[in-house]
């Protein structure tokens, strides 16, 4: 499944766009696509979901265990 989101950039930021092409996709929605994750992978905060969702998964597991 996907969904599209609509969003507005500068003259700046679509030069800038536009030189990531090649390098970070062929069109401009791979190219937004490819910044955004390798934004949120550089601030941590897809390692942080991941951590928290293994960490959940893992105690609930425990919870379950423990009632059994």
């Amino acid at each position: 499944m996907s969904k599209k989101i609509q969003v507005s950039f500068s003259d700046n930021q679509i030069r800038l766009l536009e030189r990531l092409k090649g390098e970070f996709g062929e069109t401009d929605a791979d190219v937004v696509r490819s910044v955004v994750l390798a934004w949120l992978a550089e601030k941590s905060f897809i390692s942080t979901v991941i951590k928290q969702r293994i960490f959940r998964e893992t105690e609930h597991s425990q919870n379950d265990d423990n009632t059994s």
